[in-house]
């Protein structure tokens, strides 16, 4: 019995959740037609295919691993991932532990599958993201907005003479500009950021993202426009394109980077101004005063022990060093919508712990016992290293002399339609 594992995916929230049951349908008829038993199925929807980050294949790559399936099923390869470097290492992994992976659309999928598809899937991307920057670079010229929405202002769609639909216009929401002059008149008074958001909080006011107010809310990175008292719009002017963003390739989240200012597309939009200049002004030379304040020695506190790792009690919120030595709950303290005061000298904290693992993991026995496992999971590691390396340069060899055909094809002078019977001929396989 054949045991195969159907996966399916669609994009956006534009489309229907109803593409899975689509995908799963016609693999599932291909199946039966093969007579194969399907057992799993996984999907991710509302997902890129740019990012490996989808729980549904997460999950089916571990299955893989444990040998629950014999095939991969799906409707095209950019189903299971349109980023060229993730489709070969998914099937590298899949490969290895001994799952075909098959498509409707293309039969039983091979290296030169990976190399021109990947390709194909790769430039399908990069074109869809210049025609999108492209159309988001006119919105903003035209003083619309270019994505995001930004606080005190609401959207508002437009209907023409045609029926057509207009986004991108913005009008002023005047309960929430109040707060915008207040947060602003507050600081040119001396208050902190800090403290507006506790006062704001108290009083239950919502904040931008219909929770509690925090300091970096409204302080936010003067370099990069964040914050409520950097965001030049409230001053009827709109910076668009002040940074990009990339894909980590380790993590498969996007990075934040700022462009250079001859990049920036600036456009004034005199009536969504909230702010006066004097009152902006004054905010401007009270953040140029603190800085000057501020030694240029100072630098970021380094990680401790337990940083990033200690949550409160109370809220479930992170927990951070509220002063030199002591860990509090951050929410609490920079928001105040936790009650928890508490804290706890990071000395004590640190001697808590180390201690139980003291009293509790150093026996002798176990010791050796975890001593013995650590030692036989690298020899394994190692061994899989090994096999893998070799089994992946004689894969690149096949591909490189399956590249070299196509080259001298192409090179021969070959006609289009030849070259496209000699694509088609890889699939799809007959099942």
């Amino acid at each position: 019995m054949i045991k195969v594992a159907i996966y399916s995916r669609y994009s956006t929230d534009m489309q229907s959740a109803a593409s899975v049951e689509d995908q799963n349908r016609i693999c599932k008829s291909r199946s039966d037609s093969a007579g194969w038993v399907v057992t799993n199925y996984y999907a991710d929807e509302a997902m890129s295919g740019a990012s490996m980050m989808r729980p549904g294949l997460q999950r089916l790559m571990v299955d893989a691993r444990e040998g629950k399936f014999d095939i991969v099923l799906s409707e095209a390869l950019d189903r299971v991932s349109r980023d060229q470097a993730d489709i070969a290492t998914i099937y590298k992994q899949l490969k290895f532990a001994c799952i075909d992976l098959y498509t409707i659309a293309d039969g039983e999928i091979n290296e030169m599958h990976i190399g021109l598809k990947g390709t194909m899937s790769a430039l399908f991307l990069k074109d869809l993201a210049a025609k999108t920057r492209r159309g988001l670079e006119g919105r903003a010229l035209q003083g619309k907005s270019a994505g995001g929405k930004s606080y005190a202002y609401d959207v508002v769609k437009t209907i023409d003479d045609n029926g057509v639909v207009s986004t991108g216009d913005r009008k002023i929401n005047e309960h929430e500009a109040f707060i915008v002059r207040r947060i602003f008149s507050d600081y040119t008074k001396g208050k902190s950021p800090r403290k507006i958001a506790f006062e704001l909080n108290k009083e239950g006011i919502a904040g931008p993202t219909g929770k509690g107010w925090g300091s970096s809310t409204i302080n936010g990175n003067r370099k990069r426009g964040t914050g409520i008292l950097n965001n030049q719009l409230y001053v009827g002017i709109q910076v668009w394109n002040r940074s990009n963003f990339l894909k980590n390739p380790d993590t498969g989240r996007r990075i934040s980077r700022l462009n250079p200012e001859t990049k920036w597309i600036v456009t004034e939009v005199p009536e969504l101004r909230i702010v006066d200049d004097e009152l902006w002004d004054k905010v401007k030379e009270y953040q140029a005063e603190l800085d000057k304040k501020q030694t240029f020695q100072q630098k970021k506190r380094p990680p401790n022990l337990f940083s990033y790792s200690l949550e409160c009690g109370e809220c479930g919120g992170g927990m951070s060093l509220v002063s030199a030595r002591r860990y509090g709950c951050s929410t609490s303290r920079n928001k105040g919508t936790c009650d928890c005061r508490t804290t706890i000298s990071q000395d004590v904290l640190e001697e808590k712990v180390l201690g139980a693992l003291r009293g509790r993991l150093m026996d002798p026995e176990l010791t050796k016992v975890f001593c013995d496992e650590y030692t036989a999971h690298l020899n394994r590691i190692r061994m899989d290293r090994n096999a893998g390396l070799e089994r992946d340069r004689n894969e690149l060899a096949k591909v490189k002399r399956e590249m070299e055909k196509v080259l001298e094809i192409i090179m021969s002078g070959a006609s289009a339609s030849f070259i496209a019977d000699k694509a088609n001929a890889l699939g799809p396989v007959p099942l």
